[in-house]
């Protein structure tokens, strides 16, 4: 069995992820009204959703439910 290759992350999720979104929306502002245009502005706004719940979670007032 072969050792996973492992590298350290330089910038967080948070930011690599809003890169992704920024990334998407110039592409989908090349390409024609349509079906693929649709498609990089919906996944550029599901990248942009994972950043700021990943900023959410990570936050310091997040608070752990109550037990009952």
């Amino acid at each position: 069995m072969s050792e996973r290759r492992r590298f350290k992350q330089t910038k967080t999720l948070e930011v690599r992820l809003a890169e992704e979104a920024s990334r998407l929306r110039d592409k989908a502002a090349l390409v024609p009204p349509g079906a693929a245009r649709e498609e990089l502005l919906r996944k550029a706004r599901q990248a942009e959703t994972g950043s700021h719940m990943s900023e959410w979670l990570r936050s310091p007032g997040l608070q752990p439910p109550k037990q009952f």
